[in-house]
């Protein structure tokens, strides 16, 4: 009993122990670092956005299995009392009567075949509706993942700044203290600098900004702390056009929706054809009569006291001054419709494809001339400054090359962010998740 009782404690102790550390890991969903991969996967598992979708989805599902019934026998039932202002044969003035009735469609004109299949397609639309969506997102994350990494880089390259102008002020103090340089250069420098500051403030702005942005799209606490880490690196990108719209018109969701759209109408205009149709049902009916509530005999006859009847029901209606024939024309042309849209869905796809190639290509030729721009301003920078402590060069010449070295470094952050959000706006048209930004 008491080794029973210490091995029944020590796997509390263990479970005790272990809780907390798994309170942690999966409570606080902020910890750790989060790469642009791992943005992704959290977003498409917990962006509101994505789950109205998948709810969406579950809903035709139900709707596709609710049209298999429609196949199927159906079992009504009633229970009413009646009284008569005249005896009754029967049941005298007044009677009880308890039905059952089992209904079987046998011919609907074809209408619960198309609205099965039309709610099936309306789940394969939904699903590529998902997918959509989810492209919509990872799109919206990646973009911002991106802006977040080239404010970082906007606040280091301003840092830089502040700390270039900064010794470049005190260098322009020295010198007007000795009586070198005139008052109008240490004014100068601290405007300069001022500036400087300025825009430092306003680049750390953007990456709060930012943060909460993509803890928004996360569908984490605005307040979270989360640890973003990613580079702005560059790869070169080798696919060609025509591999890429083989890929968009295979993959992309806007494409498949377009299709069941096309097919969904086409089920409609079945549907209204089966009004030209008759329609036939089959029904198996049971009813029993008694002179009370608890349908008791009471002297009825047995005969008329209980009924079993089965039979086969057609109706059609022959003609309703045309409604019946101008509604199937009507989602006729809907259908003709569809189509057209649909064409016009694949143009601009093959269009955002293009446009993106072109982006990356434009971002790529920017990166390579703003890394030479970037090389030469601060060499400029370097020989300005160096003329300058020498005193065979100006202020200007020394506050207009560290300008140009700001401005060549805010160009080389542009190209590179505008390269990756290229291609994430590429993978997005091809109809792909590509969730690393992985170049091919």
């Amino acid at each position: 009993m008491a080794k029973r009782f210490v091995f029944i404690f020590s796997i509390v102790f263990t479970l005790l122990s272990a809780f907390p550390a798994f309170a942690q890991e999966g409570g606080n969903v902020a910890a750790g670092e989060y790469t642009l991969e791992r943005c992704v996967k959290r977003g498409l598992e917990a962006n509101p956005t994505i789950l109205a979708a998948r709810s969406q989805l579950k809903g035709s599902g139900y709707g596709e299995k609710s049209a298999i019934g429609d196949f199927l026998p159906s079992v009504s039932t009633g229970y009413d009392y009646k009284t008569y202002d005249r005896e009754q044969v029967y049941v005298g003035k007044a009677g009880w009567t308890g039905s059952v009735t089992v209904t079987q469609p046998i011919f609907k004109g074809f209408s619960l075949l198309n609205n099965y299949q039309k709610k099936k397609l309306q789940n394969k639309s939904n699903e590529a509706n998902l997918e959509n969506v989810e492209l919509t997102v990872l799109k919206e994350i990646q973009t911002n993942f991106v802006s977040l990494l080239r404010a970082r880089m906007d606040v280091k390259s301003a840092e830089d700044s502040v700390e270039r102008l900064r010794s470049q002020l005190k260098v322009n103090t020295a010198f007007y203290d000795v009586g070198l340089k005139p008052r109008v250069d240490v004014l100068q420098a601290e405007v300069e600098l001022a500036t400087a500051e300025q825009d430092l403030l306003k680049a750390r702005n953007a990456v709060s900004t930012q943060v909460a942005k993509l803890n928004t799209l996360l569908n984490l606490p605005l307040t979270a702390d989360v640890n973003y880490v990613g580079s702005l690196d560059y790869d070169p990108f080798n696919l060609t056009l025509r591999q890429c719209l083989d890929r968009a018109y295979k993959a992309r969701p806007d494409l498949k929706i377009g299709e069941k759209a096309v097919e969904i109408a086409a089920k409609d205009a079945g549907i209204a054809m089966s009004s030209f149709m008759p329609s036939v049902d089959g029904t198996v009916s049971y009813k029993k009569t008694g002179r009370d509530a608890d349908l008791d005999r009471g002297g009825i006859p047995h005969s008329a006291h209980e009924t079993l009847s089965a039979g086969v029901s057609a109706s059609w209606t022959v003609w309703e001054w045309g409604s019946d024939y101008y509604d199937y024309k009507q989602v006729d042309e809907t259908v003709t419709q569809l189509e057209a849209e649909l064409e016009n869905t694949r143009l601009n796809a093959g269009f955002e494809v293009k446009q993106a190639i072109l982006s990356i290509k434009e971002a790529s030729d920017r990166i390579g001339v703003a890394r030479k721009s970037v090389e030469s301003a601060k060499e400029s920078y370097r020989m300005a400054l160096a003329r300058y402590q020498a005193q065979v060069g100006t202020n200007n010449d020394v506050l207009d090359a560290q300008s140009r070295v700001t401005n060549s470094e805010a160009q080389l952050i542009e190209a590179l962010a505008d390269y990756k959000v290229a291609i994430a706006n590429l993978y997005v048209a091809m109809g792909e998740k590509n969730a690393g930004l992985e170049v091919e």
